[in-house]
């Protein structure tokens, strides 16, 4: 059996329960595609010029911000990008991932997160209207996009911890190249994000991983794994 090393990016703390489910969800989606999972978790602080990123089959921008490092997390996420390494983000990954596309390829030097720099000029990520703190939500799927396919549905509800999300008034300039939203709640915020041309970059608002705490395995877990398996070397 094929192992695969999954590197997690983000600074482990055992009370955040993303972070008890993430080795659930990774072991389950693993069995479900036929291989073994490694996961191993990457502290922000020591990422920022990693040189063993090459290491991974797949990286994984977790839940529970701030980072230690921001740099750092965005240094790897840059990386997955345009290394083509499969990338996923839930959560905070999923703003992360959005605050470096908004830096380094639409060129917002300015770009800045509202939980870190809350006087920023261009937030990026803002805070919700309504926080999404251990709730639910029905949530809308762009046809033929990746999440859409790995669900098999274009209607999910899944479940949110988060108080960020990306800012309404950028949404149109960030999800109008590469980089799509494919993911809206019932107010037609976005709740998901793909990038066009990469093997596997999708990030999620919602967190996913925690179906795996019922012993459910997560679909767009399960589709990472799956490109993390088909880029294997």
């Amino acid at each position: 059996m094929s192992t695969l090393h999954i590197g997690l990016i983000g600074d482990y703390n055992a009370d955040v329960i993303a972070h008890q489910a993430i080795p659930k969800a990774l072991a389950l989606a693993g069995a479900a595609v036929g291989v073994c999972v490694q996961p191993q978790w990457l502290a922000t602080e020591s990422l920022n010029g990693h040189k063993h990123l090459a290491e991974y089959h797949g990286l994984w921008a977790v839940p529970a911000t701030p980072y230690r490092d921001m740099d750092g997390a965005l240094f790897a996420i840059r990386y997955a990008r345009e290394q083509q390494v499969p990338f996923f983000g839930s959560c905070g990954g999923f703003q992360h991932a959005l605050l470096e596309y908004a830096r380094n390829v639409l060129g917002w030097a300015d770009a800045e997160h509202a939980e870190t720099h809350p006087d920023g000029k261009r937030l990026v990520i803002a805070p919700l209207s309504c926080g999404l703190v251990e709730v639910s939500g029905d949530i809308e799927l762009a046809l033929d996009s990746t999440l859409a396919n790995a669900y098999g549905q274009l209607h999910i509800t899944e479940g949110y911890h988060c108080r960020y999300g990306l800012n309404p008034e950028f949404a149109k300039a960030l999800g109008s190249g590469p980089l799509r939203i494919t993911a809206w709640d019932e107010q037609r915020d976005a709740r998901g994000i793909e990038l066009d041309g990469h093997p596997f970059f999708v990030g999620t608002l919602f967190q996913p991983e925690r179906a795996a705490l019922a012993g459910n395995v997560p679909p767009i877990i399960r589709a990472f794994i799956e490109a993390a398996a088909n880029d294997y070397p």
